[in-house]
């Protein structure tokens, strides 16, 4: 059986309307193809559907532009003469438009004042008073804006330096903590030292024995001779020629027991 002949007219349903054009379109797409490999033919074809979208066959030995030249020569017709004609209309008006423009800015500034009467004066000075106003409310958006970014920016390193100080603090070392007794700079820089001669220092500081004048002169210079490096070479001079060597190792012997007590 034969086809069944096809009413032309315009198919209602889009899909198959976009169908039916896709398929018709290739088709006359290979018959330009086929016309122009079989009878060397030049094919130019252009074609938009319905949704506006351009498609466009030409033959490989030509173009577009020389398939126009040559339909405008041989017609001896202009197909740009109208559209030219358009294009000087509407360059002139935009010209127009350009210079009116620059003339309103050239009075803005205080040029071109001279033909202006009463009426267009009084209207130039409300155009001025409104942009001024527009500037203005511009300006003091800027400056807010600007003004609660640094604020929150100041925000910000207050609560960075809170949290660095709360970790230093957590974090610090006792022994390299501030010591409350002002005056005693010697206490701590012995303590900062890890130094276990001030903690018998004190032991013997608070005895009660040495309140009372026992064995307290040699023991301190004992002490003495621990925490006063400058007199070490001294100390250890008389040390060598058996000069105050035992009184030296009495104290030092009196300490290692107050230690141990």
């Amino acid at each position: 059986m034969g086809r069944g002949k096809i009413e032309i007219k315009l198919i209602e349903n889009q899909t198959n309307r976009q169908v039916t054009y896709s398929k018709r379109r290739n088709g006359i797409f290979k018959k330009a193809q086929e016309l122009t490999v079989l009878c060397d033919a030049h094919v130019s074809l252009i074609m938009q559907s319905s949704t506006d979208k351009i498609h466009e066959y030409i033959s490989p030995t030509t173009t577009h532009k020389k398939m126009f030249d040559l339909y405008q020569k041989n017609l001896q017709i202009d197909l740009w003469s109208s559209h030219y004609e358009a294009m000087k209309e509407n360059l002139w008006k935009l010209k127009e438009v350009n210079n009116k423009l620059r003339r309103d800015i050239r009075q803005r500034l205080g040029h071109d004042l001279d033909g202006l009467n009463l009426a267009e004066l009084q209207d130039l000075e409300d155009k001025i008073a409104q942009s001024v106003q527009i500037i203005r409310e511009r300006k003091y958006h800027v400056l807010k804006t600007q003004a609660e970014t640094t604020r929150k920016k100041v925000r910000n390193l207050e609560e960075r330096n809170s949290q660095l100080v709360h970790s230093y603090a957590g974090n610090e070392d006792p022994q390299y903590g501030y010591v409350d007794d002002e005056g005693d700079y010697e206490s701590a820089v012995a303590l900062a030292n890890g130094a276990s001669n001030l903690y018998l220092f004190n032991r013997v500081h608070n005895n009660h024995n040495l309140d009372h004048g026992h064995d307290g002169g040699s023991l301190v210079s004992g002490i003495t001779h621990l925490h006063n490096p400058i007199n070490n070479h001294h100390s250890n001079h008389n040390l060598e020629d058996g000069h105050g060597g035992d009184s030296f190792m009495s104290s030092i012997t009196h300490l290692h027991d107050l230690r141990l007590a």
